[in-house]
Formats: structure tokens, C-alpha cells, sequence
């Protein structure tokens, strides 16, 4: 007997790849409310689309017209490789590009399967779709004390992505159980206390959004709490009991493995000091070919450059003297909201912080 269509259509998703498959029936946003107070309270910072399109994203039939299921999937980024200065999820391949092309032959696949040009469209964090709340809705985990949606047999670690389609599927259950308890780990690890209270992160203290949505200067107060971090922060779903037990591996080949720009001539990974100090000598057209199809290009060469000067004043020896000085003359501004300030200031103020910690003039 042939497999009924859901079941059939689950299976080719994960043949592709994806980790976790669900499948929910399009309507209201139960989240949409808490998404807009938390954008009108001002935790979004710069971020300045997210206000856009409220009232598509308050009902996730909307931004594609006509559509009435979704094929929401999940695919695991590698929550057990080792911390680094780069945020697991951006040491690899942009997974909009990966997760879309996957989706695009999910897509392919059930328009031959039912002899029909099914009408849909793939979202990978893209779109006014609140790709949490359709997950939830399709069973596929809850929303962590840290704002990720944590799976019971896969942690955190994972994207997000969904195929809307114009075709009634029979929907999941919905992902009811709230599995945190007591824990306040990930609350409590946040190196800049970004979390305002459970389930509500201050992005504008948040170490990701500093050190890539964030376009002008990173707050002095915060840059000690940066760390050794370039591009992105993983502390809140590192100490997570569920990742600690459940988190993958990454699979052979996989497209989210580190790119040689993270790695040694020998294979290993660079630490946070010769990543930051190989990222400041870097020219524009160095970093568009080392660094092309990276989600790390999001915060261009300008960004990771401010980042890297503050990584060196925090965990830099006079060994990196010279690399920040030669920063000194970067003259590239970056477009701020809070200040004018250029890149070179953090590269002035990472000298600073150099120097006073080993006592010289």
C-alpha cells in the first residue's frame, strides 16, 4: 500500500536532509501579539525591518496568497562541535542558500508526486513569517527560557525553514509542553545580561546582534562582555541541559563545517586571536573571496573588523600591538545610529585596554 501523502511527503524531506519535519495548517500567529510588544518596547534595536508588514505576520496566510499548510522542517547546525570565536551556526555555508534549494526540491518533489503545480513558496528566515510559532504549531519543540525553539531529541541547535503551500495537509499536533522547568541556565550565562526576563531577550545587549546587526559601534560598556566572540554567541544554548545531551554532531560533508578562512594551514581552527588578527589585515576583495556564500558576510568586512579589535582588547597580548595599530588607519566609517565614530576607534580603544592591563605608557 502506498504511503498516504503527509507521510510520504515527511519522508523526502528528511531523504534531503532536514532533521525534524512537521506539518501545520496556516492561520493567526498565536505569537504575533508578544512579537510586536517586544519590537515596540524597543528590544529590536536597529533592526529596523522587523516592524514591517505586522499585519502579514500577524496571520501566516498571508504573505503568500492562497496558501493554506506548511512543511515545517529543521536542520541541525552542529550544537556538539567545539565552541570558537565564530557562532556555530556561521562557521559554514549561508543556510538561507542550503535550506531553500533543499526546500525548492521538497517542493518539486510533491507538485510530481500529485500531478499538480501546487502553488507555495520556502521560507528560511526570510519573509514576515514567524517561523517559531509555526514550528511549535507543527510539534516540532518550545520556546527556550533563550528564545530558541528547543526540540526534545535535538536541543536548539538547528534553523528553521517552512514550505507554504496551497494544498491541505492533516496538520501535527501541536508542541503543548513547556520542558524548561526551573532551569534559568541559559538566563543566567548571558554575558551581557541580554535577557530581560524569561523568554524576552534585549537584542540590543545581545552579543549576536551586537557583533552583526549592530552597524555602528559596539556600546563601551558591553565590549568586556564580547569576550573572545567575533561573529555571533552561543553561552545561552551551550549550557542548556537539552543540548548538553542531545545535540549532533555534524554529519560527513555536511555544508555547515567550518570554511578553510576559520581554519590553520594544518586543518585546525584558528583561535579568536589569530582569527581576529587575520581578519584586520584582510583586504575587501580577500574577504569577498574567502568568505563568499558565508552567512558571515552579513556584517561585512567593516563589522568584522570593529569585532576583531574588540576581541584583541580583550583577550590580545602586546604580541597584537601591531596588527591594531596598522587598524589605526582604516578609514572606512561605520554608519552609526548611537555615534560617527569609525572602525578605528575600537582598534584605539582595544590599544587602550592593551596597555593599561600591562602597565605600559
Amino acid at each position: 500500500m502506498p504511503l498516504a501523502l503527509e507521510s510520504a511527503l515527511k519522508a523526502e524531506a528528511y531523504a534531503l536532509g532536514f532533521d525534524l519535519v512537521g506539518l501545520a495548517r496556516l492561520g493567526p500567529a498565536e505569537t504575533a501579539g508578544a512579537f510586536d510588544a517586544w519590537v515596540d518596547a524597543g528590544y529590536a534595536g536597529e533592526m529596523h525591518y522587523l516592524p514591517k508588514w505586522r499585519d502579514k505576520r500577524a496571520d501566516s496566510r498571508l504573505p503568500f496568497p492562497g496558501v493554506t499548510s506548511a512543511v515545517v522542517v529543521a536542520m541541525s547546525y552542529g550544537g556538539r562541535e567545539p565552541p570558537g570565536p565564530v557562532a556555530r551556526y556561521a562557521r559554514g555555508d549561508d543556510y538561507h542558500d542550503v535550506m531553500v534549494e533543499r526546500l525548492n526540491a521538497l517542493h518539486a518533489w510533491l507538485r510530481a508526486r500529485v500531478d499538480s503545480p501546487v502553488a507555495g513558496k520556502a521560507y528560511v528566515d526570510t519573509g514576515p513569517i514567524l517561523e517559531r510559532d509555526l514550528a511549535r504549531r507543527a510539534g516540532l519543540g518550545w520556546f527556550g527560557k533563550n528564545t530558541n525553539l528547543v526540540n526534545p531529541q535535538l536541543g536548539s541547535f538547528f534553523f528553521l525553514g517552512a514550505l507554504v503551500l496551497a494544498l491541505d495537509l492533516e496538520p501535527d499536533a501541536p508542541f503543548e509542553a513547556d520542558r524548561c522547568g526551573s532551569c534559568t541556565r541559559c538566563l543566567d550565562a548571558c554575558p551581557t545580561d541580554a535577557f530581560v526576563a524569561p523568554r524576552v531577550l534585549d537584542a540590543t545587549r545581545c552579543i549576536s546582534y551586537l557583533t552583526i546587526e549592530q552597524k555602528g559601534a559596539i556600546p563601551e560598556e558591553l565590549r568586556e562582555g564580547v569576550g573572545d566572540r567575533l561573529y555571533g554567541c552561543d553561552v545561552c544554548q551551550d549550557v542548556c541541559p537539552w543540548n548538553e545531551r542531545f545535540a549532533r554532531a555534524l554529519p560527513d560533508e555536511s555544508p555547515y563545517a567550518p570554511r578553510e578562512a576559520l581554519l590553520s594551514a594544518v586543518g585546525s581552527r584558528l583561535s579568536a586571536r589569530e582569527l581576529a588578527r587575520r581578519l584586520l589585515a584582510m583586504t575587501q576583495d580577500e574577504f569577498s573571496a574567502a568568505f563568499k556564500g558565508s552567512p558571515m558576510k552579513r556584517a561585512k568586512l567593516r563589522g568584522l573588523k570593529r569585532n576583531a579589535a574588540v576581541v584583541l582588547g580583550n583577550v590580545g597580548t602586546n604580541e597584537d600591538v601591531d596588527v591594531l595599530t596598522r587598524a589605526l588607519d582604516d578609514e572606512e566609517p561605520l554608519p552609526s545610529l548611537r555615534s560617527g565614530q569609525a572602525a578605528r576607534e575600537h582598534a584605539a580603544w582595544a590599544l587602550d585596554v592593551l596597555r593599561a592591563r600591562n602597565g605600559s605608557a
